[in-house]
């Protein structure tokens, strides 16, 4: 009896045998290295010793390994061993024998060309042996042996780039690194390092451009924000406004159609001339003060009163701007009320805020404050642009007005606090005055300017316990409010308004103005010369 070793099936005859391989033969081959299948055992040697003659030659070492520790396949011992290693011998030399019996001892159970000594102890041993002399030669692992068959995409060693295919990445080095081609191997580290300080160089630029856009961008928001609230930026003037709100105010249903024709009859006739329409004026204020302080007010020691100031409020027109107008306004009020300023001023009305604004360019173009005027485009006519302490000395002494401006820099109290600026108001108030409770002085009222607003003010209070506190108009007050000084029996709550402690100015600079008299000819060209570099008093 003949037992087959392939399938363990017996036979009678050598044969019935024969018959028996025959079927192993004709079952599927499959390449051991690629899984190819699909073609009879000739063809099938032929694949394996072309396309796999690397892997090959490699198992051959594994047979020569395998004879020297084991002995040769004439060792009749072992027969595991020695049908292994003919298996070995036909499969490695190229499958030279076209033999059945060879044949079939190269098919396993399951088809597959395998064979029993390739996955036996001895193939192990042998790995171990040909791992120990590849790490004592310094050789990686062969990529696609018997090692790892599995397959990696080849990745550039100098940017990580991943190509498909040997050829493509082939061409990506010499192209995109053909300057790095020649590096010898020990200045691969070099390269790798130089490659990391040139992407963490390139990062830091991309960081830094963003930086500088998001910077510039908040640049601009910050220039046109500051354009939009100091009215520099082509919205229109005090005209454009007037008409815009005066428009909302009758889609609101607030102002009837007709009472928008009228004023816009009123506002135009009033730009033609040039006047203040008085609309937004207040009266008789500072006498209504003076009855009040005399007859009531008992916790005030003293207070003096400039001399008679209209109030004047902002309008529709220039709400949101317009606080340094009126202001001058309120001060010029005051001046042509004073016979004193007769020559200087004669003929003159109050001026409505496009005439101001025309008036503060034809000092420009005489020559004054030319930096000022640089800062403003020379142009303010047309504009909701503010205008401020110098803006207001040149235009009064444009007008041979003497004037002064003194800057209170810095707090000189606790607390933010200026009491240094309370006590040059009580000097000028005071000076060559004499005791009485109310004093209604000739002085006019004084210009006071800090950040993002203005002020006038018209007096200041010295109370029983030694404090001051001065007496200001506001443009922001509306007439409603102002014209509650008028009544006859004033309640001290409406003086609210009008009353501000040393705690209640605590900005970080203040500016004030302070009329002195007229100037003569001379001495309007002597100031003139002098705003070429304009310069005020410092306190302290």
């Amino acid at each position: 009896m003949l037992s087959c070793d392939i399938c363990g099936e017996t036979v009678t005859s050598e044969p019935d045998m024969k018959a028996h391989l025959i079927v192993h033969m004709e079952s599927e081959i499959i390449c051991p290295f690629c899984k190819l299948s699909g073609v009879n055992y000739d063809e099938m040697c032929f694949h394996i010793e072309t396309a796999h003659f690397e892997q090959n030659t490699l198992e051959r070492n594994f047979e020569r390994i395998n004879t020297v520790q084991y002995g040769t396949s004439d060792n009749k011992k072992d027969n595991t061993l020695q049908c292994g290693m003919e298996v070995n011998s036909s499969i490695l030399s190229g499958c030279a024998s076209n033999h059945p019996k060879n044949s079939a001892q190269n098919l396993t159970k399951d088809s597959t060309l395998k064979h029993e000594g390739f996955y036996s102890e001895n193939l192990s041993e042998s790995r171990k042996f040909l791992k120990s002399r590849e790490k004592q030669s310094g050789l990686t692992e062969i990529k696609g042996s018997i090692y790892e068959t599995t397959y990696s995409p080849p990745e550039c060693p100098f940017c990580g780039k991943i190509e498909e295919h040997s050829e493509d990445m082939e061409t990506h080095v010499k192209t995109k690194h053909a300057n790095l081609l020649d590096i010898p191997l020990e200045g691969m580290d070099r390269v790798q390092c130089s490659g990391d300080l040139q992407l963490a160089h390139q990062l830091q630029q991309e960081e830094d451009r963003k930086r500088r856009s998001e910077e510039s961008r908040q640049e601009i928001e910050e220039f046109q924000k500051l354009q939009r609230q100091y009215g520099l930026d082509n919205s229109g003037g005090y005209k454009q406004q007037q008409l815009q709100n005066m428009e909302i105010e009758v889609n609101r249903g607030r102002m009837p159609p007709s009472e928008f024709h009228r004023r816009k009859a009123d506002m135009m006739e009033s730009l033609a001339l040039g006047i203040d329409d008085g609309k937004t004026k207040t009266s008789g204020i500072i006498e209504a003060l003076h009855r009040y302080y005399q007859n009531a007010a008992t916790d005030v020691r003293r207070v003096w009163l400039s001399s008679v100031v209209d109030h004047f409020h902002s309008s529709l027109g220039d709400k949101g701007w317009g606080c340094g107008y009126r202001n001058f306004q309120m001060l010029l009020s005051s001046l042509l009320q004073n016979d004193a300023y007769d020559d200087c001023l004669k003929g003159m009305s109050i001026p409505c805020i496009p005439k101001i604004q025309s008036m503060i360019e034809d000092a420009w173009k005489e020559g004054f404050d030319p930096q000022g005027a640089s800062q403003l485009n020379n142009r303010l006519q047309g504009t909701k642009a503010w205008i401020g302490a110098c803006e207001v000395y040149i235009l009064l002494t444009s007008l041979r007005v003497k004037c002064h401006i003194v800057d209170f820099h810095k707090s000189t109290g606790p607390l933010g606090t200026h009491p240094r600026l309370f006590e040059w108001i009580l000097n000028y108030y005071s000076e060559g005055e004499g005791n009485p409770k109310v004093v209604c002085t000739s002085k006019p009222p004084i210009y006071l300017q800090h950040q993002g607003h203005s002020r006038t003010v018209i007096g200041i209070e010295e109370k029983k316990n030694r404090t001051l506190c001065l007496l200001i108009f506001d443009p922001g007050c509306p007439s409603r409010e102002m014209q509650k000084l008028l009544r006859q029996d004033i309640e001290a709550s409406s003086l609210k308004q009008l009353r501000k402690s040393v705690g209640n100015l605590k900005h970080k600079q203040y500016q004030i103005l302070a009329v002195e008299g007229a100037l003569s000819p001379e001495e309007k060209i002597a100031r003139r010369q002098a705003s070429q570099v304009f310069t005020a008093e410092k306190i302290p």
